[in-house]
């Protein structure tokens, strides 16, 4: 237990930065749903995004996890470092160089024709973020939290400080007769001020960094390169395929639906800006994943390694199933994020809250592929999920719409964390609680339907409130005193 408080420690100071940076990032979300004119200009923010996370795996090509592999051993570090460095910032320069001479025809392809420059600014985006990746990974293998969370705290304020000049400031600036705001700012280039803040934040966020790429040993050893790179190799189609699995379904509903470009990058908006809403869930997820992925390699090979494990799965899904029911029971509350229009994907919500939970779980069940160096069986499953979304994506969403992309998304990570963890039981069998953790989710969806019959029952919305929030005490407090008795408390 004491290493499973030792982790929980970690993931509180990564959550400095990942969950209150996140939060903060998530403000973003009521700020751009009602300054951007319609739900298609936040659609195309969605969109280029979405698009963007899959050249983001190309590029950094999960060398941190190559990384964590072959640099946990202190008189390994250097040396992983630097060959995953060079090798990245090649094959960087060499991808950003070609993005800016086929900005054109990308953008064309994209159905941006009239924006070359978002092509531009994504490669020099990406470009920072991904040489950003190692250097970060090298602070969380230091155990360097506190330094990881600043820096990444910076990145969100320089990011939140520029959209609110460009978007909330200069134009207010402009209505009150200032001139001199017209040097730097366009009426009516909003999603590009969204670009430009995130370019500049990454660039700097690239240059509070340059202590640790300083450290780059000027030594490429391609022999040792292709040892990490064949441990990533896997992770790349595992990556990919989780792409696929979370971000496909936006450029399948720009495409697949029946509507106009425009209409259906509306589509794309509501159905993003809701997804925006269900992933309040990953703040915590990520936080957990920056401290449990070097954590679990590190003790490793300690005689309960598994037991930490199992414990540290069964405490991640309880904070992730309490934050899913806080969620849906204040769902009324958190639907404000989102402006008015976006509001008829809320029944999405639910749906992607579970897949989220779910996904989690994922994350938890997928370790032992890695600690086993079974990438390649951690790749088929990725791969099996992506074939799921595809298929019914493609069968469901022209009759369905976002509707249909919310369950698909629900089924693929149904289907994945099921089976990583019954193949984990096989080779590396962690004795998960399956049967608690089962118990949570359900009381925790027992406890949303509550909530719902309390809702069509109760008209005076001081006791409505009361009752809900009895209801997520009395989950925490079930909890609580089961994990008592048993002697896990």
């Amino acid at each position: 237990m004491s290493l499973v408080k030792k982790l929980a420690g970690e993931t509180a100071i990564y959550g400095m930065s990942t969950i209150v940076g996140r939060l903060l990032n998530v403000m973003l979300l009521p700020f751009y749903t009602r300054v951007l004119d319609s739900t298609a200009e936040y659609g195309v923010v969605v969109d280029l995004y979405a698009n963007a996370t899959f050249l983001m795996v190309i590029l950094s090509y999960r060398m941190e996890s190559a990384f964590f592999r072959y640099g946990t051993a202190r008189e390994d570090r250097d040396r992983a470092f630097s060959n995953g460095m060079i090798s990245m910032l090649g094959s960087t320069t060499l991808v950003v160089i070609s993005l800016f001479v086929f900005a054109q025809p990308i953008a064309n392809f994209l159905q941006y024709p009239q924006h070359p420059e978002y092509v531009r600014w994504f490669a020099l985006i990406m470009a920072f973020d991904c040489l950003c990746e190692l250097p970060f990974a090298r602070l969380r293998m230091e155990q360097r939290p506190i330094r990881f969370a600043t820096i990444k705290m910076i990145n969100i304020v320089i990011n939140i400080a520029m959209n609110l000049f460009w978007l909330l400031f200069c134009p207010w600036a402009a209505s009150k007769g200032m001139g001199w705001v017209y040097y730097v700012w366009q009426p009516g280039l909003g999603v590009a001020y969204i670009f430009l803040s995130n370019l500049i934040a990454s660039a700097v966020t690239l240059l509070l960094l340059s202590p640790q790429i300083r450290a780059v040993r000027l030594k490429f050893e391609f022999d040792y390169w292709k040892i990490m790179f064949i441990y990533a190799a896997p992770l790349i189609i595992s990556s990919l395929a989780g792409m696929i699995n979370e971000m496909l379904s936006r450029a399948m509903l720009k495409n697949l639906l029946p509507g106009t470009i425009e209409q259906n990058l509306g589509q794309v908006g509501i159905f993003g800006a809701n997804y925006k809403l269900a992933t309040l869930i990953t703040l915590f997820t990520q936080a957990y994943r920056y401290a449990a992925e070097p954590f679990f390699f590190r003790h490793a090979g300690d005689k309960d390694a598994m037991k930490t494990q199992a414990d540290a799965t069964k405490w991640f899904t309880v904070a992730a199933a309490t934050g899913m029911l806080g969620i849906l029971l204040y769902i009324d509350l958190v639907k404000y994020f989102i402006a008015d229009k976006y509001h008829d994907g809320l029944s999405v919500v639910p749906i992607l809250l579970v897949a989220n939970l779910l996904l989690g779980m994922y994350y938890n069940f997928s370790v032992w592929y890695r600690l086993k160096d079974r990438t390649k069986l951690g790749a088929w499953i990725s791969i099996g999920g992506a074939a799921i979304t595809i298929t019914l994506n493609l069968w469901l969403i022209p009759q369905f719409g976002f509707y249909s992309a919310a369950w698909v998304t629900l089924i693929c990570y149904l289907f994945m964390s099921w089976a990583t963890w019954w193949t984990g039981q096989k080779h590396y069998p962690v004795p998960y609680q399956m049967g608690r953790m089962g118990l949570y989710i359900g009381l925790a969806l027992v406890g949303y339907g509550l909530g719902l019959i309390a809702s069509q029952n109760i008209s005076v919305i001081p006791v409505l409130w009361i009752v809900r929030t009895l209801i997520l005490g009395v989950y925490i407090a079930f909890i609580y005193f089961f994990e008592k008795r048993r002697g896990d408390i």
